[in-house]
């Protein structure tokens, strides 16, 4: 069943550019063969990550991205069926955010800071929300 789950978590100080370079890589390299996409935020302390494909497959690599060195206090905020894709194209897609400053392509409503503010708190659970406001940044 194609699904989708969104995770926040807290990335390590250790976790250094090039690192983030490395878990792109990672993606890249063994999400085609699982039919996994998705897209990665990350900031100086923060990952947001969407994953999206069959559901064994996703929940699969959610366990592994939960045991990586990288980050902690992982929580999954949306997890459930979908009709089709949002990102079909990206086997992982990224951008850098600064939770101060964000930059979004279309207009961010106060709702929208709200929703993303609760995302990285871990208490947004409302899937379609979470990913219609992750669209806006890509």
């Amino acid at each position: 069943m194609l699904s989708h789950l969104v995770y926040v978590s807290t990335r390590k100080a250790s976790c250094t550019p090039q690192e983030i370079e490395k878990i792109l890589a990672s993606c890249k390299k063994n999400n085609p063969s699982m039919n996994a996409t998705g897209v990665l935020l990350y900031s100086k302390d923060k990952f947001i990550q969407y994953l999206e494909g069959d559901s064994k497959e996703i929940v699969a690599l959610y366990d592994k991205i939960k045991q990586d060195h990288r980050h902690e206090k992982v929580m999954m905020v949306s997890y459930g069926p979908i009709k089709e894709k949002a990102f079909p194209s990206w086997h992982m897609a990224t951008k850098q955010v600064a939770q101060q400053d964000i930059e979004f392509r279309t207009g961010i409503t106060a709702e929208d800071k709200k929703i993303f503010d609760q995302v990285l708190n871990g208490t947004e659970q409302g899937g379609t929300k979470v990913v219609n406001l992750l669209k806006k940044f890509f």
